[in-house]
């Protein structure tokens, strides 16, 4: 465990703290309470850090030297261990349905471990009112249960005040480039070379490192989008290249996800019955109709979120790539986001001025918002394309 927080000293000792603290009392002190809430930029590994945590409550080690290295701790990390629930939300917004499940998740006793544990990623994206029906189990969670939420920022913007007010805070820097080649080649078996530009091409997210190395289509996406910046120039072939990034994006992610969605559906609809015959089996699966509709309607809402993550990671690239050309256009020394792709990042420098530079970037940042505001992935990505061509200058 110590080698997943190595980077972040005070978030150890934080953790360390709680674990002994746990381990004396059993009750909630300065050092260990029951509601958490760690935040930290997109990709810092906020949510390894509450998985440390639920490691060092539930770890059977008798001793802090040891701590995370039990069988209980490694469960844990592999999402396996019976008493620690790990919430990764996959729709657009968290509402009271999902949270009453977490609430009657967070009300059980632990079996094995002496906690149980819950984690939920992207509280962020929690409804208001979803966020008021946790509120009570977060003031008074049950005496052996623990709850770690998890978000960017505790914002009013990002995290409820209230939900806030309730919880310790805990904040996770993002990782140093050294800190993520090293995870990189000693986890992923990647060559140095590419870890290093995985960790700058990726601004420090550990994620998205990952996936950079692990992933050719990933590879190949932030080849795509980045060579889009040089396509402005080139008539059409910036719409239209715009165009093949957001097909390929739907398609891929409806593929990987269309068996799981297919079994999902059987599994609900071997549940309710469905395919019976007798007395009464017509009148329950006019019920069953309206269950299998809402998981589709699920399902869909799911993929608008992962079609959305995709794409915004794409445009993080892009802007990565005019924030570059900027800080090569007024001789910034510091470290580029896209090493490989200098060539054309000074290019772009060396074509235009910085204002010109800026107001890319900017175009950017509104395909962002406009995709968070569900402005549909090819309209608002053509959109920044015409913004581009005009903050360029091209005719």
């Amino acid at each position: 465990m110590a080698d997943r927080l190595s980077d972040t000293p005070a978030v150890q000792r934080i953790i360390l703290e709680a674990a002994q603290a746990a381990r004396q009392t059993g009750t909630s002190t300065s050092a260990m309470t029951h509601a958490w809430v760690f935040t930290g930029p997109p990709g810092s590994g906020r949510s390894v850090a509450a998985l440390c945590l639920a490691a060092a409550l539930v770890c059977e080690a008798s001793d802090l030297e040891h701590l995370g290295t039990s069988e209980a701790a490694h469960k844990v990390f592999h999402d396996s261990h019976t008493d620690v629930v790990h919430v990764v939300p996959e729709e657009l917004s968290i509402g009271v349905d999902r949270v009453r499940g977490i609430i009657r998740d967070a009300a059980k006793m632990p079996t094995v471990a002496p906690w149980r544990v819950l984690i939920m990623e992207d509280a962020d994206r929690l409804t208001e009112s979803a966020a008021n029906t946790l509120l009570k189990t977060v003031e008074e969670p049950p005496e052996r249960t623990v709850i770690i939420l998890c978000a960017p920022s505790i914002d009013p913007e990002d995290f409820s005040v209230t939900l806030r007010s309730r919880c310790r805070h805990v904040y996770v820097p993002t990782p140093s480039r050294a800190e993520i080649t090293r995870i990189l080649v000693e986890e992923e078996g990647a060559s140095h070379a590419d870890a290093e530009l995985a960790a700058a091409a990726s601004a420090r997210h550990i994620g998205r490192a990952r996936r950079l190395v692990r992933s050719p289509e990933a590879q190949q996406r932030r080849a795509q989008i980045l060579g889009l910046a040089e396509l402005i120039n080139h008539g059409d072939q910036a719409f239209r290249t715009v165009t093949a990034i957001v097909k390929a994006v739907q398609k891929e992610t409806e593929e990987s996800y269309a068996q799981a969605n297919a079994e999902e559906i059987q599994k609900l609809k071997d549940a309710l019955g469905m395919g019976a015959k007798g007395k009464g089996a017509h009148k329950a699966l006019r019920g069953a109709t309206g269950q299998i509709r809402d998981l589709e309607k699920q399902h869909k809402k799911q993929h608008t979120r992962r079609v959305r993550d995709v794409l915004d990671l794409a445009l993080f690239d892009l802007a990565g790539l005019y924030r570059d050309a900027l800080m090569l256009k007024t001789g910034a020394n510091v470290e580029l986001t896209h090493p490989d792709f200098e060539g054309l990042a000074r290019e772009i420098a060396e074509g235009t001025d910085a204002s010109r530079i800026v107001a890319c970037v900017d175009a950017v940042r509104t395909c962002r918002e406009q995709l968070g505001q569900n402005v549909t992935p090819a309209v608002a990505m053509d959109a920044m394309v015409g913004r581009i061509r005009i903050a360029s200058g091209v005719r």
